[in-house]
């Protein structure tokens, strides 16, 4: 049985059409009778498809052709107006309507016709509902998840392509990098890591380059010592010499790059400034013949900082040996700084005679040598680079200013965690 919620009436236009036969019924039977009702009947079967009848109150027909059997059963289950119908029924239902002056003298008995089926357009509102409106939505959905999903993965397997192309200077649109959930993520992350392969790429070409540059002195310098006549002692001390050379290029080439390679940071140590000046002017004390009262050293006891020790002592040996070759034999380079929030600032300037201003920021790039020294005898130019990737491999930075007496170079690294008193 059908529940309520899927039953409707006839609509008012149904009702108001059929309510209007049953009265021409009754006018065409008052006067007419059987033939008035005749009449009536064929010229409304003309309008109306379905089967439409006048009876009278005992069931029998009012028209001259009497009903037929099924015509009967039909009768024993007749509707109102005001009776509800499934939305799922097949079959017309058949309805009585009196008249409307005399409703004992017979009753309008006619199928309901189709136009005012509620059905009728069941069909459409299925093909809409379960066909046109998933499909439009599926559509939408795809078209929604292609430019969520499948766009920027097709942008960056092009950039992908690309460096398998050997082009890495191709980057993703901005509009993809500027996305802000977990796509835009992955494609800064993508982006800063093709923006980190391009300049390292560049990096290793310029140092191959400046390396097989700087290796042709010393092995010019070794094939016109082999083509002299100096006897076998002094052959061997030039060939020392200049394997020596080229042996300090390779490895200074090797760790600087080792250096610029993005890595995580090195594993941290706490390290005492002043112990650890100590031990380097110790060493190029017995290199440069300086006096160790040349290297003074004003950085506080409680100077305590957070870093790799080899690392870091490699990078102020490089600094102070700097410093060194471009001091006068008499001059000092002194070792200062103080404390600065979370980090320690340390100066080590020499006494020699700086540089330009727009030179301040060269003297780190990799084989620059300002003075014009010869390469291999005062260093190869890689000193001050390797100890400013050495340092900002461990959170602090390297810059350089002049000062009134010299150079400056200025040193940022991070203090070691409170522990109470120094």
């Amino acid at each position: 049985m059908c529940s309520r919620s899927k039953t409707i009436p006839c609509s008012a236009p149904a009702r108001t059409t059929l309510a209007d036969y049953a009265a021409q019924a009754e006018h065409a039977w008052q006067p007419g009778g059987t033939r008035g009702i005749d009449e009536w009947l064929g010229e409304v079967r003309r309008r109306e498809p379905g089967w439409v009848g006048v009876i009278g109150s005992h069931l029998q027909s009012l028209g001259s052709t009497p009903l037929s059997e099924e015509q009967y059963q039909r009768l024993t289950f007749l509707r109102g107006l005001d009776w509800p119908m499934s939305r799922r029924q097949h079959t017309a239902p058949w309805l009585k309507i009196p008249f409307p002056q005399t409703p004992g003298a017979g009753s309008l008995v006619t199928e309901l016709p189709e136009r005012f089926k509620r059905g009728r357009y069941l069909m459409v509102w299925r093909l809409l509902t379960n066909v046109l409106i998933p499909a439009l939505f599926t559509f939408l959905l795809c078209v929604g998840l292609y430019r969520l999903l499948i766009r920027p993965l097709n942008q960056l397997r092009e950039q992908a392509n690309d460096w398998r192309g050997d082009r890495l200077s191709n980057r993703l649109s901005p509009q993809m990098v500027k996305r802000q959930e977990e796509l835009g993520e992955l494609n800064r992350a993508f982006d800063h890591m093709a923006e980190r392969l391009h300049s390292t790429v560049l990096i290793q070409q310029q140092l191959l380059r400046d390396m097989s540059h700087e290796l042709r002195t010393p092995l010019s310098r070794l094939r016109v010592a082999c083509d002299s006549e100096h006897d076998v002692r002094q052959l061997r001390e030039r060939l020392s010499r200049e394997i020596e050379s080229m042996q300090r290029l390779v490895d200074d080439t090797l760790q600087l790059a080792w250096l610029d390679t993005e890595r995580e940071a090195l594993p941290g140590e706490d390290i005492q400034i002043v112990a650890l000046w100590e031990m380097l002017v110790e060493n190029a004390c017995f290199e440069s013949g300086w006096s160790p009262e040349q290297l003074p050293c004003d950085v506080e006891a409680a100077c305590w900082v957070r870093g790799h020790l080899n690392t870091l002592a490699q990078a102020l040996e490089n600094i102070l040996r700097n410093a060194i070759r471009h001091s006068s034999a008499g001059a000092m380079v002194r070792l200062s700084g103080y404390r600065q929030g979370e980090n320690w600032l340390l100066c080590l300037q020499d006494q020699g005679g700086g540089v330009e201003g727009q030179d301040l920021e060269r003297i780190f790039a990799p084989f620059i040598r300002l003075d014009g020294a010869r390469p291999g005898n005062d260093g190869f130019g890689l000193g001050l680079s390797i100890a400013r990737n050495a340092l900002r491999l461990q959170g602090g930075d390297l810059w350089a200013e002049n000062r009134e007496q010299g150079l400056c170079m200025k040193m940022r690294l991070r203090a070691r965690e409170a522990k109470g008193p120094y």
